[in-house]
């Protein structure tokens, strides 16, 4: 004896019937009408915000600096090298010299600097200041300045620096710092 499988069709997915305005020739007066159409409006609405939301929650809202993302070319172009030029004031000098550390020894987080010798923002500009402690905080001050004008909620120079996984961004956040402290004559 056979026997027999059924198998059902798949169920059409769920969807909302669909309010409809209502018609002029419905008895209901300008007002009604409207009422009628801005309820029917707030639930679209509503029902479009519910969607969206899950259409976008898997969706990471992160803040990305574009600087980490947008690399330059390997090759190399025709055009002349530029020299940085040499800031004339004590702070500037002191965050490009700082800036040029960093690069030279490397970036560390979490420390000053690390048993390789690689410094974090702090800690190269620590060691460029030569013990001056008053040019040491007012170039911290300039960096932090240079640091709230791209991240905001940012509270101290180590927060920031530790934030990150490589010492780009905070190496570029002093050549930053660097040209702002020029530009004001600090």
């Amino acid at each position: 004896m056979a026997v027999s499988q059924h198998i059902a069709p798949a169920a059409p997915a769920v969807q909302p019937s669909p309010a409809t305005a209502p018609a002029a020739g419905d008895g209901l007066t300008l007002e009604a009408r409207l009422a009628a159409v801005e309820a029917l409006m707030s639930v679209r609405l509503d029902e479009a915000a519910v969607a969206h939301e899950v259409r976008t929650a898997h969706i990471d809202t992160t803040p990305v600096d574009l600087a980490d993302v947008i690399t330059v070319p390997l090759t190399p172009t025709l055009q002349p090298p530029t020299s940085t030029p040499q800031p004339g004031t004590p702070v500037a000098a002191l965050l490009e010299r700082a800036r040029a550390r960093m690069e030279n020894d490397g970036w560390c987080a979490g420390a000053l600097s690390d048993e390789s010798g690689a410094v974090c923002l702090l800690g190269a500009i620590r060691k460029e200041a030569g013990g001056d402690r008053g040019l040491e905080a007012d170039a911290a001050s300039v960096v932090l300045d240079a640091i709230h004008r791209h991240f905001a909620h940012v509270d101290s120079v180590p927060e920031f620096n530790d934030s990150w996984g490589s010492g780009h961004t905070p190496t570029r956040m002093l050549g930053e710092a660097a040209s702002m402290a020029d530009a004001q004559g600090l």
